[in-house]
């Protein structure tokens, strides 16, 4: 008998009893599609997770100061040396000052102030919309000049280009030399589009602050940014005289470590997904027992006018793998589906479908039926034709 044939009567068993089937299918409907779901919800939050951290650069090196005292104040020109370095491209200092008051006309509210230097924008990539960026005049003169993200220029000055125009911060007047593009949140949830820059020294100057807390470093390459590492590591502990008094924070490490996390949970999640798979195997396996035992008197007359043992082992097994094929291809057609909703229902929420696992899911699910379907097509073909008619 050939195998279109076969297949052929097994469609026809199986949609004889459609209720049944489908209800012996759903284990692994089940299994299938939750697999090609969450899969497709880790690659999409590991990419997402990628994007957002190339947003701000994988060769990116953050330096945090945690101490107190000058002991362990950072030095705005000894930072900067280190651009003479082949492993350091730029440096930029930082200061923050949280919650300063913003004026403008008859509109008050509250924004962060960041001072730093003109590097700063390159090394977070961040680009100028309109007007210009700190220049090292800035700097040297200490200048009251402001570029505003685009949340703050937005809520002063709506659709009006606010360069030249002059704000108040925290009671001191700064004039707007550039507003920037909109970037969004960062891995960490702020945002530049609500930050007001300012020069680093005009900040320490005007708003009495102490130190450089944070500085960004950039290197030429991701392989530097070890390096520079290293080198940042051993300068500091050597001017802190410990190796507890600061923080380095690499990005790409970061990307690596939180790549590293959603994997393995979408792993162990895809693995209690693949049970799914098995229990419907189990299911199989019970509803085609059942059909032998349904059927026994038809074998026996198969068999009695001449059908041979591997024709009735291949009818059987052949039904077990269109059953769980036929929930396979539902359940990969559903996954499909749930992929391509669920950022429509979640903005939020990223997907990317997978190709290549959801077919290795439907072929996962087409050899259950073949494992949990061998048994009773076993069972089937070793009856003995004079018993099976026997069977009342």
């Amino acid at each position: 008998m050939r195998l279109s044939e076969l297949i052929r009567m097994s469609m026809r068993t199986v949609l004889s009893s459609p209720l049944r089937t489908f209800l012996t299918m759903l284990g692994v409907i089940i299994g299938v599609s939750s697999v090609v779901t969450l899969v497709s919800i880790g690659q999409g939050t590991s990419e997402a997770i990628a994007k957002q951290y190339e947003n701000m650069g994988t060769n990116l090196l953050v330096v945090t100061a945690n101490g107190n005292g000058r002991a362990t104040q950072l030095d705005y020109n000894d930072l900067m040396n280190f651009e003479n370095f082949p492993e350091f491209k730029a440096i930029a200092p930082t200061m923050t000052k949280s919650g300063s008051n913003i004026k403008y006309d008859r509109t008050q509210e509250k924004y962060t102030v960041l001072g730093t230097n003109d590097r700063y924008l390159g090394i977070v990539k961040s680009d100028i919309d309109k007007g210009r960026n700190l220049a090292p005049a800035d700097m040297e003169f200490r200048s009251n000049v402001a570029i505003l993200g685009s949340e703050v220029a937005k809520t002063f000055f709506g659709t009006l280009d606010p360069v030249g125009e002059d704000i108040n911060i925290d009671g001191v007047v700064f004039t707007v030399v550039g507003t920037l593009q909109t970037k969004g949140s960062n891995i960490s949830g702020s945002s530049i589009d609500s930050t007001i820059i300012v020069p680093l020294e005009s900040a320490r100057r005007q708003f009495k602050l102490g130190q450089i807390r944070t500085t960004y470093v950039e290197a030429p390459t991701k392989d530097d940014i070890y390096k520079a590492q290293e080198t940042m590591k051993q300068y500091l502990t050597y001017k802190f005289k410990s190796d507890t008094g600061f923080v380095l924070t690499n990005q790409d490490e970061l990307l690596k470590a939180r790549t590293e996390a959603t994997n393995t949970l979408t792993n162990q999640l895809v693995a209690v997904a693949l049970i799914s798979l098995l229990v419907g195997g189990i299911g199989i396996m019970n509803i085609m027992l059942v059909t032998v035992s349904e059927r026994t008197r038809e074998i026996g007359i198969r068999k009695s006018i001449g059908a041979k043992r591997r024709n009735i082992l291949l009818q059987f097994l052949v039904e077990a793998v269109v059953i769980s094929g036929l929930g396979g291809l539902i359940g990969l057609l559903i996954g499909i589906g749930l992929s391509y909703a669920l950022p429509y229902f979640s903005p939020k929420q990223t997907t990317k479908l997978s190709l290549d696992i959801s077919l290795y899911a439907f072929l996962f699910s087409v050899l259950v039926g073949v494992i949990f379907g061998l048994y009773p097509a076993n069972k089937a073909s070793k009856l003995r034709p004079i018993d099976a008619l026997r069977f009342d």
